[in-house]
């Protein structure tokens, strides 16, 4: 039997969350060094659920107010091998690749700014994420004047030329 539960997530506006699958105990420590290296000047915390032994919530990062958050939206989720980061200063665009190539990640589920619901599965062994809701249902298609919208904006960031 499985209960499906819907757990949001803490986090301010601004703020950018990232939520991903690994599976080791130094998962805590590369994230962090992967975090650190891609974005000079980023904020974050970082908390990782083990899944075995004393089964704790493993956390690092450079703001503790982050960090704290990140540890309490881990243990809401109360997933194995779940980690969440949370940050501020940089962009999910920024910091994917680098999480995305530690060994130890095996998937990210969502790395967004968006509100965010995780969809959990809880068993007689624990819980899983089964799926995440990053944001909210389209409310139609994009204008030609919302297409250029994009275009410019994209361009005001730097992301495209």
């Amino acid at each position: 039997m499985v209960e499906v539960k819907s757990v949001k997530i803490e986090k301010e506006e601004e703020m950018q969350i990232m939520i991903g699958h690994a599976g080791f105990i130094k998962t805590v420590e590369d994230i962090y060094e992967a975090i650190v290296g891609s974005v000079p000047g980023i904020r974050f915390g970082l908390a990782f659920s083990e899944a075995s032994g004393p089964c704790l919530v493993r956390s690092e990062g450079n703001d503790n107010k982050l960090k704290e958050l990140a540890e309490r939206n881990a243990l809401a989720i109360g997933a194995g091998h779940t980690f969440v980061v949370i940050f501020k200063s940089a962009y999910p665009i920024n910091v994917n690749n680098a999480v995305k190539s530690v060994p130890e990640v095996v998937s990210i589920y969502c790395s967004t700014a968006n509100s965010v619901e995780v969809i959990v599965g809880q068993t007689g062994q624990g819980r899983s994420i089964l799926g995440i809701t990053d944001g909210f249902p389209p409310k139609g298609t994009e204008s030609d004047e919302e297409r250029l919208k994009r275009k410019k904006f994209l361009r005001e960031l730097g992301y495209k030329m």
